[in-house]
């Protein structure tokens, strides 16, 4: 019977192209191995670049111009909350920029700008409404002041005698202080202290202005 010998591949061979295909296997492996390496690796870099790359600086310098700006508008006396604010809001910033957390600190330098900003258009809104009623406290004192004067005036025509009139030239002179010092106030833009300094000598003036006039009504009805 005849065997046919051209299948038959010597052992040697077959041996040689397995070993073959365990080097390329490998070469493969390693390859994808080194390339999933340098992706991991380049995902790092550009992690540690974003948190490590530089300070917000220009983002801090508008942020402490915007708080120089609702300074000079007035937003420490008419918007103290969040001229506060945007104030704490810059120190965190710097805070953060000397921990190195610059993402952070951007995120603070922005909230700092914004909040001084607003905190610059509430300054000028309320020192609006605030001129406004420093104004009117104004007028009223003046009002009350010139009627008690000339209640005053007409006592003293009907000779009532000069110690029932004491008190209210006392009130009277401390109310032409009141009325000086809350003008002073005005010109200097402190409107909101015009009104607590005048509202008290408002009120008594008018209550002398009422008395004086009772005096007077009193002396002419005994003079019947």
């Amino acid at each position: 019977m005849a065997i046919c010998l051209s299948d038959a591949r010597p052992p040697v061979e077959l041996k040689l192209k397995a070993e073959s295909r365990e080097r390329k296997a490998a070469v493969y492996t390693h390859s994808m191995s080194a390339r999933w390496l340098s992706v991991l690796c380049l995902v790092a870099a550009l992690t540690v670049a974003s948190a490590c790359g530089d300070p917000p600086e220009k983002e801090m310098q508008q942020a402490q111009g915007a708080i120089d700006a609702a300074r000079a508008a007035g937003a420490d006396e008419y918007a103290h909350e969040e001229f506060t604010a945007a104030q704490e809001a810059l120190k965190h910033a710097r805070e953060a920029v000397d921990q190195h957390d610059y993402r952070l600190a951007l995120n603070h330098a922005l909230d700092s700008r914004e909040r001084a900003q607003s905190a610059a258009k509430q300054a000028g809104d309320h020192k609006a409404t605030a001129r406004a009623d420093a104004d009117r406290a104004l007028i009223n004192v003046s009002a009350a002041l010139g009627d008690a004067r000339l209640k005053l005036k007409a006592a003293e025509s009907s000779h009532i005698p000069s110690a029932r009139l004491g008190d209210a030239r006392a009130a009277i002179a401390n109310g032409e202080q009141a009325v000086q010092e809350a003008r002073a106030a005005f010109g200097r833009g402190e409107y909101l202290s015009v009104a607590g300094t005048v509202s008290g000598a408002t009120t008594r003036l008018r209550g002398v202005a009422r008395d004086l006039e009772a005096m007077v009504a009193s002396t002419a009805h005994r003079r019947r």
